[in-house]
């Protein structure tokens, strides 16, 4: 039996289950706050929202894109901040589709821990680029990524693209 030991995993496991319905306890409210944008992987910051790499990636590229308002339903976000997400997720697309050339792109917000939300108390948009084939057996039957660029490579690519 092969076995690929991935330990970085386990800071998202550990903290999948966490009550993050709180701005103090909440991821997105914490980049907010961040005062080093590299170290928290904050791509852009608007107006009234923030871009960010996702630090657990399903591909490289993986960006989400969060109002600075700390609300877990679209419903509750004010009309601006709603545009302001829409035109950040138009330029992510533009940026992705240049740097990364996918086959298609994912954008998409889970709104509620039913519909697979990891941080179901502040709502967010994922944008992330895909390609024919990127999910193989390594991810159906070994449940694990295989990204061929490190968060630090992403990060410098479209932070300087943006």
């Amino acid at each position: 039996m092969d076995f690929l030991f991935t330990p970085w995993r386990y800071q998202y496991i550990a903290t999948a289950a966490a009550d993050n319905s709180s701005p103090e306890a909440c991821l997105f409210c914490e980049m907010h706050r961040a005062p080093d944008d590299a170290a928290a992987l904050v791509v852009h910051r608007g107006a009234l929202c923030l871009v960010m790499l996702n630090k657990f990636p399903y591909t490289n590229g993986h960006l989400m894109i969060a109002p600075y308002a700390h609300v877990d339903e679209l419903r509750k976000l004010e009309p601006a901040a709603a545009q302001e997400m829409m035109s950040l997720a138009q330029h992510a697309e533009e940026v992705l589709r240049r740097l990364y050339k996918p086959d298609g792109l994912n954008l998409g917000m889970n709104i509620g821990r039913a519909a697979g939300a990891g941080v179901a108390g502040h709502i967010h948009l994922h944008a992330l680029p895909r390609w024919f084939g990127d999910t193989n057996f390594m991810t159906t039957a070994g449940e694990t990524r295989v990204l061929p660029e490190s968060l630090a490579e992403t990060y410098g690519r479209v932070k300087n693209a943006w």
